[in-house]
């Protein structure tokens, strides 16, 4: 009876898969890349990107509501993202870095895929690279920079590598540099100022690395998350709070920090079980 109610059910079943993928391109420390890959939608997703006009065309069925999901997701989330960092901008980063270091387990173990006995340089060179880059911008710009259209032009591309790069949480930068929270206040309140260069910059990077990446990882998928990883350990370390108020905030810092993680790693099970689960199917 399920089989044969199962084609009607889809379209919602790809519309609720849309909003969690959604959700977690503007959730910091989930990357919609790895969601998309935990609900066998990547390879769909990325030949959108790479042939928009072709893949709409042969997939409109599939596409369409797994568009509006992730459309819904992203715009009723930000908004409460926005809040947070604005009332409790302490705890709320803690609690981000510790969704952010969730993802390092599973990052450790798509490091064991294709080409895997050719060492961790990728890993080394990514870390030390994006760390002292990551510092010297932010010795140079205080840390933040003067949110403008240039820089959400910049927010909407890094955000698209999250996209096509399973594993990479774009967030850890925007918080880093100061342009999260403005761009999730732009977003929750449908300003254009913010949402015109946030797409352009989206769609620039979207379909000019998408056929390059996608080949990347077909062909490079440990190395590249080795890459991944170094990127994410280090841009999570310079997010991570240092200075605290009093013990009370350092306990509130330990609570959100654990919080995260084990936010997480439940997430991270539940990815596992659904992939069990749909090969057992198949």
């Amino acid at each position: 009876m399920s089989k044969e109610y199962l084609p009607q059910l889809r379209p919602l079943l790809l519309f609720l898969q849309g909003i969690v993928i959604g959700t977690g391109a503007i959730l910091p420390g989930i990357s919609g890349g790895v969601l998309c890959m935990a609900f066998g939608l990547y390879e769909p997703m990325v030949a959108l990107f790479a042939h928009p006009l072709r893949s709409l065309r042969k997939n409109l069925r599939l596409l369409l509501p797994l568009l509006l999901g992730c459309g819904a997701g992203f715009f009723l989330l930000a908004g409460v993202v926005e809040y947070l960092l604005r009332v409790a901008a302490v705890g709320t980063t803690a609690l981000f870095a510790g969704l952010i270091c969730g993802t390092i387990p599973g990052l450790m173990e798509k490091t064991e895929g294709r080409g895997s006995r050719r060492g961790w340089t990728g890993f080394v060179l990514s870390l030390v690279a994006s760390f002292v880059l990551l510092s010297l911008l932010e010795s140079g710009l205080g840390g933040h920079v003067e949110p403008s259209i240039g820089w959400y032009i910049f927010c909407g591309a890094v955000w698209a590598l999250s996209m096509i790069l399973p594993g990479l949480s774009s967030s850890s930068v925007l918080l880093f540099m100061g342009l999260y929270q403005p761009m999730a206040e732009g977003i929750s309140q449908f300003d254009l100022s913010v949402l015109l260069p946030l797409g352009v910059g989206f769609l620039a990077a979207i379909f000019l690395l998408a056929r390059a990446v996608a080949r990347m990882m077909e062909r490079h998928a440990a190395g590249m998350t080795r890459m991944l990883l170094g990127f994410v350990l280090s841009s999570t370390l310079l997010i991570l709070p240092v200075t605290f108020s009093g013990g009370q905030q350092v306990a509130m810092v330990v609570l959100c920090l654990s919080a995260g993680l084990l936010i997480s790693w439940g997430m991270e099970r539940m990815q596992k079980r659904s992939r069990s689960q749909s090969s057992d199917i198949s």
